[in-house]
């Protein structure tokens, strides 16, 4: 269980975790989602106890993180966004190394490494320097020791970076499997990785927390709004584009397209080109799509 309260990180002035809340419970696969800079890998260095909190409290499976920090540490894996790992080991020993640090010994020491070298796929590598190994091989290594211990609380800083597509799904099936009777927390910029692992997504943006829903909720605010984009060779009257029927926001993206949003199911085009017809204005397209997982993310983090 992952408790977190009131919790507030300051550098200076800035804010950079600010009065968050949210539980995760055993069983949960929960994706943390937002901007670069929006405070996810603070957030995770609370609460594995690298970093101090500035105010507020996490606890996990019921220590408090600054009062019981070698509690927590016993209890949590983590992998951050930077692995750092010895690279003049070879894979084997630095395992071994870590399994010591956290109390293994002997045959139980050596049989627990065998069995993360052939859980996370690195049978074959297991005898080289890590120096020698390629990116995704090393995160290989990260997501090794930070299951060695068995922790009940799993903490991964995009775990799937620098891995090839073969290798992300065998990283997402190990997180599904040891998923079931642990708490996972794990941040990504993959919309895909959340929709595939996560049974929960957590969004921040700057600092604070906007969402905290359900992915089957998410996807279905996604799939409940319709949207049409319509280019015009000149300008057209925003006022008179929201005033359509269930026409309900009129955004100019990036290229100039005029964005209008609608309930699912309501296909504006017909009104949208006949208004352009009454006005004059020049239609160069008119495209309909259903909101994206992106889109609601843009939306909320914006």
């Amino acid at each position: 269980m992952v408790e977190i309260q009131h919790l507030t990180k300051l550098y200076g002035t800035q804010r950079a975790v600010d009065n968050i809340n949210f539980a995760a419970g055993k069983g949960e696969i929960v994706g943390f989602l937002g901007p670069n800079g929006a405070g996810k890998s603070t957030t995770m260095k609370i609460a594995t106890g690298y970093l101090p909190p500035t105010a507020g409290t996490v606890r996990i499976a019921g220590h408090d993180v600054v009062a019981d920090s070698l509690e927590v540490r016993r209890r949590v894996g983590y992998l951050p966004e930077h692995n750092p790992l010895y690279l003049d080991m070879y894979v084997h020993e630095y395992l071994e190394f870590i399994g010591a640090v956290h109390g293994l010994r002997g045959a139980a020491l050596r049989g627990r490494v065998a069995t993360l070298v052939g859980r996370v796929g690195l049978g074959r590598e297991q005898n080289k320097q890590i120096g020698a190994l390629s990116k995704g091989y090393r995160q290989r290594v990260g997501l090794a020791q930070a299951l060695l211990h068995d922790p009940e609380v799993l903490i991964l800083d995009e775990p799937t970076t620098g891995l090839d597509p073969n290798q992300i799904q065998e990283i997402r099936e190990l997180i599904r499997e040891v998923g079931e009777n642990k708490t996972v927390i794990f941040s990504t910029h993959i919309l895909p990785e959340v929709t595939a692992l996560c049974t929960r997504v957590l969004i921040i943006s700057r600092g604070r927390l906007v969402a905290d829903s359900p992915v089957a909720e998410l996807a279905a605010r996604a799939a409940g709004e319709t949207v049409v984009r319509a280019e015009f060779e000149g300008p057209a009257d925003l006022a008179a584009l929201a005033a359509l029927p269930h026409v309900h926001h009129v955004s100019v993206d990036a290229t100039g397209a005029y964005v209008l949003r609608s309930p699912a199911g309501r296909d504006q085009r017909g009104a949208i080109s006949r208004l352009a017809t009454e006005r004059g204005w020049v239609l160069l397209g008119l495209r309909q799509e259903q909101q994206s997982l992106e889109e609601v993310f843009g939306e909320l983090t914006r």
